[in-house]
């Protein structure tokens, strides 16, 4: 379009993230420009006005069939109706936006929820959203089950059925009485409350079958297409249950409440089971969007739902995140401290790898932002010129006249502070009698869980307080604190919001409280000022507006209620002004543009890093192409490979299990029996030392190749070194002196010294300890002992290697197939190669080293070129020498003048070694164990997949081996 600045052909594609971010940025302004004006014809009928019937979402006239049915089916029509295109939007929640009274056998009376995800989801015309969750309601029978089934179905809601023993152990115990504390920083309870919902295990899995019930109901109507969004902790199981049955199945999950530092969430007995069943789902969002969770205009919807609030006004909200729940993974918090909590809890915990960007487990990277929520602050704004709310706010003011208004509002909860604000209060009283009759603290106290005993005794204890403080410091006809014990509706709400002086928010722990925007919202006259508590994830946004209070200190909060009260007018009017910018610019809309611009460039990402993730290794067809081959090479890692799985962290003594490697059980037997066939020759790589692979495979009959192939034997021969003689190792008590320096001070991690090369080991220390650390010694190393040294500095996952350079896997196995070619006098040509390992990036050449040569024009067999051998014959090498370490001939070698002899062997030792090479694509598998991020062909998941291989491959020759002797015995 000319003259447009944001034409496509005006300026070249992005080409960094930075760039696709701001460009995203600049159109959304633009596009907002635009759309202003359609807004204001639509005001008169926004479905999120007070005004506005919320149960119309419910009773939409045109249902599924009928909008299929709609569908223009004429081959002249122009333009289709966009309603034959929506989209399937399943909500998963733990309760339906209705709650089910139950009038006879066959009848029921349904009580729609105004407000929460309800009241979001009004506008939404782009999908079909149906609603999945609890009734609140035993139906044990099945007449009463249908007849609630279809009367549900005219709210479009679907009912998962829950018995009273799953609810009292799932609900009321594993969610509440475990999960909420947990993640509210108020810890596990103790044996005395488990004791009332049995013990922790039996809640667990009673949670554990909720979520696969939950499941069950979602799988049974799934279509394909449809978008399945989970919510809140009640359901932290669910998406890897559904991605269990249906990998392909779109799946986004949301947390509405904090995720606690690692320390809080590692004391929990199901800590990596909750983190691995979350990271199934392909967004997932621990964004709060609680004003209703804080707001006692929605706060006993809230209770119903057992939900968040949602306050987004556009539906072209829901559906710019729906149409963008897709592989790539991202994760958003409310602020820095939750997404800092969710990495580290991810590393210390499942053993990932945190990066700048999030999370990364083998290649595939979850992403890590912090996205504080906004509210709809217009709806706020244009509340407050309704007729009604002008007439609240002038009853207040006459009402209040001549007394300062403090406002708090509150769920009746252990989180919120109550006590300690109503404590903080009083002392204020007490040091500034001059206030006593010219302020009134007004606290709204929506009660919650009214059934559990620890929120009945804090009812009665907050109701004992605010008796003392009213009792000793109020009047006839006057009282310092007005408490009320029920919601307000939203007009009341915003009126009371207006009048407001001083609001004061002391959340011991908070997901969000978006009570503090909503108050700002409402304070474009009074210019109010707001005492937040730091521990509230709004604190990060309305910090540099708001009064910061520590609400556990009481002579804080009361010496700030001073401060506020006696504020100036020009301080009170900057820091509102502050605020108000944030709040009105800061939207749940903006957050959802931002939000899908984050989105839509991961997946750019996630795509190319996609490609590198290679496909599973089709066993069947290795297993098939290696019965039909004649000369057999497999090729076989150790670490990780062919020894059992151990655990990440280091639990149950797995440090000590991995620093002594040993071979998997199951793997004895196949592997024995492999090694008996003679038309399959096995090697073993590994970095290990020439001493570990000699204890795991002393007595089986195949090739050990140590040290990353530089010393080589036959198991039933002597070890011999396949490098240079004049390799320099001056380096190694230098280096050695550095490991052993970080060693000492990092506890947990460990140092090998091998005769090839050094590793210093960091995998069970503190992963961020660990780290620093690490790049503590390579600063060391490479401003010290390596920094003029041919060496290669080799780093892994948690680990740091030096090593001589060239010394690799793939730069050893020529050499390595060259000794074996011509030990064995193998004439037969090599029609099959099996090369499996978890190795290093360093050491992927290998897997290069045997991909054929593309076919030329002239049909000519395919072969695999070797590169020179070096091979130390017995004339340059004597039997007793192969035993020695490459630094122990170095002291006592020196270069042999009969060159001419070694050079016409290793000549001879090529010849045969390439002449029996004869490879076609199809008969070469090479595969990473547990690495996705490889150059490998295939991947196999664990050594566990390789002993399934393994085992296979010799049941297949085993068969092979009995067909062969029923024919000679049938001749």
């Amino acid at each position: 379009m000319r003259g447009s600045k944001y034409n496509s052909n005006a300026t070249g594609p992005p080409r960094t993230r930075l760039e696709r971010l701001l460009r995203e940025r600049e159109l959304r302004k633009f596009n907002k420009s635009l759309n202003d004006g359609g807004e204001t014809e639509l005001s008169n009928n926004d479905p999120y006005s007070p005004d506005s019937e919320a149960s119309s979402w419910f009773t939409d006239e045109e249902s599924l069939e009928n909008i299929s049915a709609n569908r223009c089916s004429s081959d002249g029509c122009e333009r289709q109706d966009f309603r034959a295109s929506k989209q399937r939007l399943l909500v998963v929640a733990n309760r339906l936006p209705v709650s089910a009274v139950r009038r006879d056998d066959d009848s029921w009376h349904l009580e729609i929820s105004v407000g929460g995800l309800v009241s979001a989801l009004l506008g939404v015309k782009e999908f079909e959203t149906r609603w999945i969750g609890w009734a609140g309601v035993n139906v044990p029978d099945e007449i009463g089950q249908k007849t609630l089934i279809k009367a549900l179905a005219e709210k479009r809601c679907i009912p998962v059925f829950l018995d009273e023993e799953i609810v009292h152990q799932y609900y009321n115990g594993y969610c509440n009485n475990i999960l909420w504390p947990l993640f509210h920083y108020l810890g596990l309870p103790q044996e005395d409350r488990l004791a009332t919902t049995r013990s922790f295990q039996s809640q667990f899995d009673a949670y554990k079958k909720a979520n696969e019930m939950f499941a069950a109901v979602v799988n049974e109507h799934y279509v394909e297409g449809d978008v399945v969004w989970c919510h809140d902790y009640h359901l932290m199981f669910l998406p890897k249950c559904l991605k269990d049955s249906n990998r392909n199945m779109k799946v986004g999950w949301f947390l509405h409440t904090p995720f606690p530092s690692s320390e809080i969430h590692r004391t929990l007995p199901s800590r990596t089971q909750l983190l691995r069943s979350v990271l199934a789902a392909d967004l997932v969002g621990l964004v709060n969007f609680s004003p209703g969770l804080d707001s006692p205009g929605s706060l006993n919807i809230a209770r119903v739902l057992s939900l968040p609030v949602l306050t987004c006004r556009k539906s072209w909200l829901v559906k710019l995140m729906i149409e963008n729940f897709l592989q790539p993974k991202e994760l958003f918090f409310h602020t820095y401290d939750y997404a800092r909590h969710f990495v580290s809890a991810c590393t210390r915990i499942l053993g990932l790898e945190g990066t700048p960007e999030g999370v990364e487990d083998q290649g595939k990277l979850t992403r890590v932002a912090a996205f504080p929520i906004g509210i709809d602050s217009d709806r706020f704004i244009r509340a407050l010129e309704l007729p009604q709310v002008q007439d609240h706010m002038k009853e207040l003011k006459e009402r209040f006249a001549g007394r300062k208004v403090m406002l708090g509002v509150d769920r009746l909860d252990m989180i919120k502070g109550l006590p300690q604000k109503i404590l903080a209060f009083e002392k204020f009283l007490e040091e500034n009698p001059q206030w006593r009759d010219k302020v009134v603290l007004l606290q709204i106290a929506v009660p919650t869980r009214t059934d559990v005993p620890e929120y009945q005794r804090l009812t009665s204890q907050v109701h004992e307080i605010v008796g003392r403080i009213n009792g000793r410091f109020g009047t006839l006809t006057t009282v310092p604190i007005h408490h009320l014990d029920r919601s307000l509706d939203f007009h009341s709400l915003c009126a009371l919001y207006a009048v407001t002086d001083v609001a004061l928010v002391t959340s011991l722990r908070d997901g969000m409280n978006l009570v503090s925007y909503e108050f700002v919202a409402c304070q474009a006259s009074k210019k109010g000022v707001l005492i937040l508590s730091e521990f509230a994830g709004a604190a990060q946004s309305l910090g540099a507006g708001a009064i910061l209070v520590n609400p556990w200190n009481v002579t804080e909060v009361a010496s700030s209620i001073g401060y506020a009260l006696n504020m100036p007018a020009d301080e009170r009017e900057k820091r509102h002004h502050h605020n108000f910018v944030h709040v009105t610019s800061h939207t749940s809309q903006e957050w959802a543009a931002t939000f899908v611009s984050e989105l839509n460039d991961t997946i750019v990402e996630a795509q190319l890093r996609t490609r590198q993730i290679p496909p599973p290794l089709p066993i069947e067809v290795a297993v098939d192409r290696y019965s039909q081959s004649y000369n057999r090479l497999l090729i076989l890692g150790f670490n990780a490979t062919l020894t059992e799985p151990v655990d990440t962290l280091g639990m149950k003594g797995s440090q000590i299990k991995e620093m002594e490697p040993k071979l998997h059980p199951d793997l004895r037997e196949p592997l024995k029996k492999l090694c008996d066939d003679p038309k399959t020759t096995i090697v073993v790589l590994s970095g290990s030392d020439r001493s570990v692979l000699d204890d795991n495979f002393g007595d089986f009959n195949l090739w050990l190749a140590a040290e990353n192939g530089m010393f080589l034997r036959a198991t039933k021969g002597d070890w011999m070194t396949t490098m240079p003689e004049n390799l320099n190792m001056e380096w190694v008590d230098s280096v050695k002196h550095v490991f052993e320096y970080f060693t000492e001070r990092t506890p947990r991690s460990h140092f090998e010294l091998r005769e090839t090369s050094l590793i210093w080991n960091y995998k069970y220390a503190d992963v961020e300890f660990g780290r620093l650390q690490a790049r503590d010694l390579l600063q060391h190393l490479w401003t010290g002992p390596i920094s003029n040294a041919s060496l290669d500095v080799v780093q892994g996952s948690r680990s740091v290697e030096v090593r001589s350079v060239g010394v690799t896997k793939g730069a050893a196995i020529d050499r390595i197939l060259g000794e074996i070619v011509h030990n064995k006098g193998m004439k037969e040509p090599i029609d099959y190669v099996l090369c499996i390992g978890h190795f290093l990036a360093k050491d992927e050449d290998i897997y290069t080293f045997f991909e054929p040569e593309l076919p030329s024009e002239v049909s000519t067999p395919v072969r695999c070129h070797i590169t020179p051998p070096v091979r130390a014959s017995s004339k340059s090498v004597s039997r007793e020498d192969r035993s020695m370490s490459v630094i122990e001939r170095n002291s006592s070698y020196h270069v042999s003048g009969d060159v001419s002899q070694s050079r016409m062997v290793d000549s001879m030792s090529l010849q045969e070694g390439s002449s029996v090479l004869d490879l076609q694509g199809d008969n070469y598998f090479s595969c990473s164990v547990a690495r996705k991020r490889s150059s490998a062909r295939y991947l196999l998941k664990s050594s566990n997949d390789v002993v399934q291989l393994l085992t296979k491959l010799t049941n297949s020759w085993i068969g092979n081996m009995n067909t062969e002797a029923s024919a000679v015995r049938g001749c």
